[in-house]
């Protein structure tokens, strides 16, 4: 994460702590594979309970690290397409053990990371194989919503989300082949996604809680307006290659949906890989605030209206909230649980109930 994020910073031609463009290349793969892929790799073995589960975000993390050294970017990408190819076998397992609608549309979003890494070992640029990688990871937060928020939803909603997931699957080739139609048919895909996740997700209601609740909500409903964005980029420029669509593409998805999810899920998923407690701290708005703002400078006032400061600075700030949020995190870890107030006696039987 903090080589991806030093990455990013070289390419928008801010300070940054290592200036190579060696990191500037990897950019896009350190932080999609090598950061969030890990993480999902790990939470998948954690979930499997098998040692040659492991195997999957071991190769994903080596491989992106590997892509920084002088001559190793053929091992960086095989350890990719491993890394992958593991994740995708980690999920047989898991399908054989619960046949559940999560389960499969999270594999589909692996059987995309696969083909994307397949492609960059043949050759192909990150611009390319950029709508197989936000397809792995849309789908994979997708499943993990309806894993997780299965109670509150109707009996059809994982059916919904399983035909929406197989559009994904379809839409991904067909935006690489043609990307102008097969682009503006995946981001009505992913509008229509956008729309499931609205309809069924449980933000809406939690939105006016307390706490974690509130916090992880707000987080949810920041990403989940986010992919509409991205989907609305699609929709009307297809699949862009470069310039500010593509800018506004790549970080709606990654930064803006795929970053707020992992704020809204960090305090109860990460305890449950780590077995670490994660408590939650008020302190963690203030990353998801700086993100959320840094996010729509970037994209309005630096990809929309064309302003180089408005794009340097916004960039800057998605990667100061990005560091921030896990600075907060880990010492929300090591300070601990806060101390629960003492409740008088004869409320006892009240709170009980």
């Amino acid at each position: 994460m903090v080589v991806g994020t030093d990455a990013g910073l070289t390419l928008l031609g801010v300070w940054a702590p290592v200036s190579t463009g060696r990191v500037g290349e990897a950019h896009g793969l350190l932080m999609v594979l090598g950061f969030v892929g890990t993480l999902i790799a790990l939470e998948r073995a954690v979930a499997l309970g098998e040692a040659w589960g492991y195997a999957a975000p071991t190769s994903l993390g080596s491989g992106a690290l590997l892509l920084l050294v002088p001559g190793a970017d053929r091992l960086g990408h095989l350890l990719l397409v491993a890394g992958t190819a593991t994740l995708c076998a980690v999920y047989v397992p898991l399908w054989r053990r619960q046949r559940d609608d999560a389960v499969l549309v999270s594999a589909l979003g692996a059987v995309l990371a696969l083909g994307s890494t397949v492609l960059v070992l043949g050759g192909a640029g990150v611009p390319l194989v950029l709508p197989w990688l936000a397809g792995f990871v849309v789908l994979t937060i997708a499943g993990e919503r309806l894993e997780l928020a299965r109670l509150a939803m109707p009996a059809g909603a994982g059916t919904s989300l399983v035909l929406l997931g197989l559009a994904v699957t379809v839409g991904v080739p067909v935006a690489t082949m043609w990307p102008v139609v097969g682009g503006s048919v995946l981001g009505m895909v992913l509008l229509l996604l956008v729309a499931w996740l609205v309809s069924y997700d449980v933000a809406r209601r939690t939105l006016r809680g307390t706490g974690l609740p509130r916090f992880a909500a707000a987080c949810m409903l920041a990403g989940q307006a986010w992919l509409a964005v991205a989907g609305g980029v699609l929709l009307v420029a297809g699949q862009p290659a470069d310039g500010a669509a593509y800018d506004a593409l790549v970080h709606a998805v990654f930064l803006g949906f795929t970053i707020s999810m992992i704020m809204a899920h960090a305090p109860s998923i990460l305890p449950a890989v780590t077995r670490v407690p994660l408590p939650y701290r008020t302190a963690m708005w203030a990353p998801w605030v700086l993100l959320q703002a840094s996010l729509v400078l970037r994209l309005w006032g630096g990809d929309a209206l064309g302003s180089d400061l408005a794009r340097e600075v916004g960039g800057a700030g998605n990667a100061v909230a990005l560091l921030l949020f896990f600075a907060v995190a880990g010492t929300s870890v090591v300070i601990g649980p806060a101390p629960r107030t003492a409740r008088p006696a004869g409320r006892t039987p009240e709170v009980a109930r």
